[in-house]
């Protein structure tokens, strides 16, 4: 009997180990989210399971995963000014600091659309914003599908300080059968 309880007393102190591992890498370094919503599409789709790592800094392209400016909801978007940057787009180019970026993660929703057609509206931070740069401390994020996305366009730009992580990876969903999606 006292074999038994020495037993258990171990097995409780590993499980209990292996929880306050799992605690501190979930608020300190890596956290799971669902994506909800089409504006990533088609890079990321509704209900996929990504990791977000909470530490790095954010480059340029980078997904981010932030507490949303404008609703109780974290967004995922994709980061294309950071702070002092100047971004334009014009006839579905990007020119961030006046150089011209091409954006490969578009081509298919961009094969989606009229060829006469342009995928993102022509703007200039400030026509958006009113401002030339985007501010220190803040980035400019986008989603990748620029025609049903609600991002800086729209709410402007965010706070370095709302920002959850990156995004590292997917977690790939399976369906009933147990065979990723």
């Amino acid at each position: 009997m006292k074999n038994m309880k020495s037993e258990v007393f171990s097995w409780l102190k590993a499980i209990l180990f292996a929880l306050m591992i799992v605690f501190i890498c979930q608020q300190f370094l890596f956290t799971p989210v669902t994506v909800k919503g089409e504006s990533m599409e088609p890079t990321y789709e509704n209900d996929d399971r990504i990791v977000v790592a909470k530490i790095g800094k954010p480059e340029r392209f980078d997904m981010v995963v932030f507490y949303a400016p404008d609703a109780e909801e974290n967004y995922i978007k994709r980061v294309i000014g950071l702070p002092g940057d100047s971004v334009e787009m014009k006839d579905d180019v990007f020119y961030i600091n006046g150089k011209k970026y091409t954006e490969p993660y578009l081509n298919t929703k961009k094969g989606e659309i009229p060829p006469e057609e342009n995928l993102t509206e022509n703007f200039t931070l400030s026509d958006l914003l009113g401002k030339s740069k985007v501010p220190v401390g803040h980035l400019f994020v986008m989603g990748d599908n620029r025609r049903n996305s609600w991002d800086g366009r729209r709410f402007g730009f965010i706070s370095e300080k709302s920002l959850v992580g990156k995004v590292k990876f997917r977690i790939y969903p399976l369906n009933e059968m147990g065979v990723p999606k």
